[in-house]
């Protein structure tokens, strides 16, 4: 969101100065406006125009029951349209709207055209998912609001339907108009509704009506609304608590600067899942023994004291079994069994934070469990899901394994492991 804000920021700077410029990426755009300042290419009638409206705003801001932002938008276009501003000083203007609604027509497309409307349609439905997804996230979290993506999404795509029926340009959420209209103080969807019934009102009855609303007083309200969406509390909350997740952060804000959202929100979710598959692919795991005085079972790093059941190895994994992990997961468990302080009879998989097993991972537990065998161990599983013992037996090993060999839960296979070798151990 801060890389949004910045990047709504430098898009109003060339309407600020009044002139134009083809956007190429924040950055890059924030050299060429520059360039255009220095080669004196500003309007600077319109940058003051532009500049105290922004101020009007920010300053009015505080008080809440004073409409700050309408009144410098309505004092912003009396001044132009009474010293006629757009005609003496060339500041640029909304002008006339024009008349009446849009028209009902189907979108016909051509053979030839249906190739780059098929590409289009995919970058806009990924701009609007982004868009919308990151949007309403920020602004649930800021008003305590649950939110139904799935919602969002059917409301954004009928809302593009009838856009399509009638003429208009695809949409989604957006990252200046949303937070202009908080700054405006909508409270919720109805603000919307409201606002499109007004602007059919104008296409209507008053296309003139804005005609003098300088297009540097529309620049100011869209940049004082992408100043409240910078989030500088947060990441350093962020950072005190997860430094791994506040750089990644920083990647994200870097990658939307300098490319623009969606690279910047590629980049940030190509790096997320790397992190995902990272944490997956080297997954905590422990050797569980009994804590006196706790219930459970629990890991002996965390508790040196822990007694462990003589012969018998409690083996946790903490993540899913993919082609990823798979290999190390063996590792791990004959590594376990080699550390333990009595000759190993079984090894007991505790699974419950197992969530998935790939064709992989089960040709894994099929070698591994062969391996064992041949050595004396005996391989059994505690508190497996349902659903990967589903996979096990599409993977036709749950029977080669042995129904029986699958235990509810930690303490009904260690009692079992006990009465079947009859070892005096007290849980």
């Amino acid at each position: 969101m801060n890389g949004i804000a910045l990047t709504v920021l430098i898009s109003q700077l060339p309407k600020l100065f009044g002139f134009s410029i083809d956007g190429v990426g924040p950055v890059r755009d924030l050299i060429r406006i520059a360039e255009r300042i220095l080669g004196g290419q500003a309007n600077w009638t319109s940058f003051a125009v532009g500049a105290s409206t922004l101020a009007a705003i920010l300053l009015l801001k505080p008080y809440k029951r004073i409409p700050g932002l309408l009144l410098a938008v309505v004092a912003a276009t009396i001044v132009v349209g009474i010293l006629n501003l757009d005609a003496a000083a060339g500041v640029k203007v909304l002008g006339p709207l024009p008349q009446g609604l849009p028209s009902f027509a189907l979108p016909m497309i051509s053979y030839a055209d249906l190739g780059k409307v098929i590409i289009g349609g995919c970058a806009v439905a990924m701009v609007a998912f982004a868009d919308t997804s990151v949007l309403s996230r920020t602004y649930a979290a800021k008003t305590q609001t649950p939110v139904d993506p799935n919602q969002e999404m059917i409301g954004l795509g009928a809302a593009n339907l009838a856009a399509g029926l009638f003429q208009g340009f695809p949409i989604s959420s957006s990252s200046s108009r949303t937070p202009v209209a908080e700054a405006a103080g909508a409270k919720t969807q109805l603000t919307g509704v409201v606002g499109a019934i007004a602007v059919a009102l104008l296409l209507v009855f008053a296309p003139n009506l804005l005609r003098d609303l300088p297009s540097s007083a529309l620049a100011a309200v869209v940049i004082a609304a992408a100043i409240g969406l910078f989030e500088f509390a947060d990441l350093r909350r962020i950072f005190r608590i997860q430094p791994w997740e506040f750089w990644l952060s920083m990647v994200c804000f870097v990658g939307v600067a300098a490319f623009g959202v969606i690279p910047g929100i590629g980049i940030a979710i190509v790096i997320a899942v790397m992190e995902f598959l990272w944490d997956g692919w080297r997954p905590h795991y422990a050797v569980l023994g009994r804590v006196d005085g706790v219930r459970g079972y629990h890991d002996t790093k965390r508790y040196p004291a822990a007694r462990r059941v003589p012969g018998l190895v409690l083996f946790r994994w903490d993540a899913p079994l993919f082609f990823a992990n798979a290999e190390l997961f063996h590792q791990r468990v004959l590594e376990a069994i080699a550390q333990s302080p009595t000759p190993v009879r079984r090894i007991i998989v505790t699974a419950e934070p197992v969530t998935d097993v790939d064709v992989t991972s089960g040709d894994m537990l099929a070698e591994l469990e062969h391996s064992l065998t041949e050595s004396g161990v005996e391989l059994r599983f505690a508190e497996m899901k349902d659903p990967v013992k589903d996979k096990l037996k599409r993977f036709e090993l749950f029977d080669r394994f042995g129904a029986a060999n699958f235990y509810p839960t930690i303490g009904s296979a260690v009692d079992a492991y006990l009465e079947e070798h009859a070892i005096g151990w007290k849980p």
